[in-house]
C-alpha cells in the first residue's frame, strides 16, 4: 500500500492534466449542436444558441452567439 499511494501523491502532485477532448458536435436534451465550421456543404445544421442571463440591474442580457468549440475539460 505504501508504493501505492507514493504513486498516487506523486500524480497529484503533478496537477491537473492538460488535455482537452474537441468534437465537432454536441447532443443535449434531444438537440444536437454543431460548430460552425460543420455547415460547410450542409443543408441542415444548429450551431447557434441562446444563453438566458442577468446583470446584477434590473435589465437582464441574454447571450447569442455561434459555436467555434466544442470541448471537455
Amino acid at each position: 500500500m505504501g508504493m501505492n499511494a507514493s504513486v498516487t501523491l506523486s500524480l497529484l502532485s503533478l496537477g491537473p492534466e492538460r488535455k482537452v477532448k474537441c468534437y465537432n458536435k454536441y447532443f443535449v436534451n434531444g438537440y444536437v449542436f454543431y460548430i460552425e465550421e460543420y455547415k460547410q456543404g450542409r443543408k441542415i445544421y444548429n450551431n447557434g444558441v441562446c444563453v438566458k442571463g442577468s446583470i446584477s440591474s434590473k435589465f437582464e442580457v441574454d447571450y447569442y452567439g455561434k459555436l467555434e468549440e466544442i470541448i471537455e475539460l
